[in-house]
């Protein structure tokens, strides 16, 4: 029987209705696994291609909607994106009278009350709306949910490897504690690539042996062109931007920079420019601290201007799925840290069936260009980086017991850990370290021992009351920007926030009149004085095989049609520079050179390792200076030889332990980027440091077969 067939008559009438010519790929496949089976699946496909429906289609086939309580629950990482599905998903559900409803913070509460008092359908929800149900209403969770039939989870791979997926992991356990029978759950992602990650997307639905992956390898064409603007100052250099104007000027384009403040900058100079040609005025920023009506009006513009072109300057905001209609190129400026987050990017342009993908990427200085390019080819050899999965994640696993207990009004111990160890988020993590943990938070007051049951402390009750103690990431302190009593958006506190600074913002510059502290709210103006206004952004972290497929360009003599003039001279003088080291080997060998000031190690490996290898190195009081994004080290006071023997002398059966528990003593705040972690019992703190900051075995692996290549000779500037 074909895919067609199998689905119910109403939804072969909607079929009809959007005249599809025909099915997907990966629509047939998904349709006759998901009918005939109850597995798990994951869809893999890129992006545009019909993943949503792939899902829906067999499943709204296949589940009774007669019978009562919510049979489907979609999971998404963004509100935007719940926004975006639920038009797709009602439209969808007319055809079946199945009601939709979404649950989120900025959703309609006249929805939700009818869904509470008629449990039915199909509902929409982020994995903090539904840990402030487990946490405030769990009879709520009992009443919709025990009778799901199916779990579909958006952007599965924006989950993986990352607090949030952890969080999201326990919190599908706890919703099927709850369900009357087994759920069936279907991951959706756009880039999951090779074996490994098909293990970690198995293991997270909990359920290796009965998850199949289903993936179309349709190739899609992309046409990329590489340019370089070479620039020694902060803001992005004009020529860039005006090619960036000529070249952008009459299509409907997503820019993508890799910060805020730059994602303003290029969004205000931009409009600039087309002002003073009399070009259009449609250029726009969208970033999470652009007010929220500005960020839907800027969406519904560009899926409703079929004659008007735009340009768009965004962060991540766009880079997962929210439908803003047919773009025709992607601007990337300066290099992306992951290929994943490059792979998103260009699908977003070319979508139409038969389009290719345009992508421009922009490189300011000749390590970006040099990155883009490692990205680039490692993209087209198909590579994506592996993920990372924290087997012991002790800091969700506090976040997770503080819930439980908030939740259930009390608990006796015996019951709270039988919870914890069936979870399978947690199963690595022994009994006595959940115990050992538990008594932890009781002696901080985080939880109270009243007769036989925990129950949440004072200490506790001033946390879990938190608006923000449903997310597992830090939220950052905003400040509402108003102009003239009009809301413009936020911005996170930083050192830019001043008194008569200027300020990027929803696609303008702004001069600060007044910050008031105590209510969070800044006053604005638009600026005069012409000042340049400045901005921060926070490097992420690169992986391992970038940083060495940059070392193997660097040593090949391959040439790239796609660069431009200026970028094929950035890339020989380099290659001129490190032609000094004879370096045969990228995968071992590593530039060295020596002067009189210091010596200059270029390791080529991931920001965890150069981060475990610069703490290792300040443990044994060698001197030393990481410049990340070059990969460099600079050393003081010790020849190469000296260096070579403390390296190859640092022992990896050495217990860094307490090395960690005494740098936690002394620096309590490096445990910041863990938002639960500091609740921890020390010595489970310095464990996440190690599993999560560093990577202490990846360091010793590469320090064991790192081989110097030295030279004496000054490199140039």
């Amino acid at each position: 029987m074909t895919a067609f067939n199998l689905l119910s008559e109403p939804i072969r009438k909607y079929i009809r209705d959007k005249k599809w010519e025909s099915l997907r790929k990966i629509q047939e496949a998904a349709i006759q696994k998901i009918i005939t089976t109850d597995n798990n699946y994951v869809l893999i496909s890129r992006t545009a291609s019909g993943k949503t429906e792939a899902a829906f289609l067999p499943i709204l086939s296949k589940v009774n909607f007669r019978e009562p309580g919510v049979k489907v629950l979609y999971i998404s990482p963004l509100i935007a994106l719940i926004n975006d599905q639920f038009i797709r998903v009602e439209n969808l559900c007319e055809y079946l009278d199945v009601p939709v409803t979404k649950w989120h913070g900025e959703a309609a509460k006249g929805a939700k009350d009818r869904l509470l008092k008629s449990p039915a359908g199909i509902v929409l929800i982020t994995p903090e709306s539904l840990e402030a149900m487990f946490v405030n209403k769990p009879y709520n969770i009992k009443y919709l949910f025990s009778t799901l039939d199916y779990i579909i989870i958006d952007e599965i791979h924006s989950f993986l490897g990352s607090d949030r997926g952890t969080h999201l992991q326990s919190l599908l356990n706890r919703l099927q504690n709850v369900n009357i029978k087994k759920f069936s759950i279907v991951g959706l992602s756009a880039t999951v690539s090779d074996a490994n990650q098909y293990i970690g997307l198995k293991n997270f639905l909990g359920d290796p042996k009965d998850t199949t992956i289903i993936r179309d390898n349709t190739p899609k064409p992309i046409n990329a062109v590489f340019r370089y603007f070479g620039s020694s100052v902060n803001e992005l250099p004009l020529p860039l931007l005006k090619d960036l104007y000529v070249r952008t000027r009459e299509s409907k384009v997503l820019i993508f920079p890799n910060a805020r403040g730059r994602v303003e900058e290029v969004a205000v100079k931009l409009k600039q420019i087309s002002e003073r040609v009399g070009g259009h005025k449609n250029y726009f920023s969208h970033h999470s601290s652009v007010d929220k009506e500005v960020r839907e009006y800027v969406e519904f513009f560009a899926k409703n201007s079929t004659l008007e072109n735009f340009c768009i300057s965004c962060t991540s905001t766009l880079e997962l799925g929210i439908d803003i209609g047919n773009v025709d190129e992607v601007v990337q400026i300066d290099a992306t840290h992951s290929i994943a987050s490059l792979i998103q990017r260009v699908g977003r342009s070319g979508r139409r069936e038969g389009k290719a993908s345009n992508l421009f990427l922009y490189a300011t200085d000749e390590w970006s260009l040099l990155q883009s390019l490692a990205c680039w080819l490692l993209y087209q050899e198909q590579y994506i980086e592996p993920i990372a999965i924290n087997e012991k994640p002790y800091d969700v696993l506090v976040h997770q017991i503080l819930s439980i207990v908030k939740g259930t009004s009390g608990i006796s111990s015996s019951k709270l850990l039988e919870e914890v160890t069936g979870n399978s988020a947690f199963s690595k993590i022994k009994k006595e370290e959940i115990e050992e943990i538990i008594i932890h938070l009781t002696a901080l007051d985080f939880l109270e021992k009243l007769g036989n049951d925990l129950i949440i402390g004072i200490e506790g009750e001033e946390v879990v009351n938190r608006r923000d103690f449903y997310s597992l990431f830090e939220t950052q302190i905003f400040f509402k920007v108003s102009s003239n009593g009009v809301k413009i958006g936020e911005l996170p506190l930083s050192p830019q926030i001043r008194e008569s600074e200027n300020i990027y913002l929803s696609a303008k510059i702004w001069s600060i009149i007044d910050i008031d502290f105590k209510t969070k709210k800044i006053e604005v103006m638009p600026a005069k004085d012409g000042n340049k206004p400045t901005f921060f952004g926070d490097p992420a972290d690169t992986a391992y095989r970038i940083r060495e497929k940059m070392l193997e360009i660097l040593i090949s003599k391959d040439e790239y049609d796609f660069l431009d003039e200026m970028g094929r001279e950035a890339i020989y003088d380099l290659r001129k520079e490190f032609s000094v080291f004879a370096i045969d080997d990228f995968k071992i060998e590593r530039p060295l050179l020596t002067s009189n000031e210091c010596l200059s190690f270029y390791s080529f490996t991931s920001s965890k390792i150069n981060r475990t290898l610069r703490f290792i190195l300040n443990a044994l009081e060698v001197k030393n200076i990481l410049h990340n994004e070059e990969s460099l080290f600079e050393i003081e006071d010790h020849s190469s030889s000296e260096l070579q023997i403390i390296l190859k002398g640092i022992d990896r059966n050495q217990n860094m332990d307490q090395i960690l528990i005494e740098l936690l003593e002394n620096t309590p705040e490096v445990i910041d980027f863990s938002k639960w972690g500091k609740y921890l019992p020390i010595r489970y703190q310095a464990a996440l440091l190690k599993e999560k900051y560093f990577d202490f075995e990846g360091c010793y692996n590469y320090l064991q077969h790192l081989k110097f290549v030295e030279n004496q000779l000054e490199l140039s500037n």
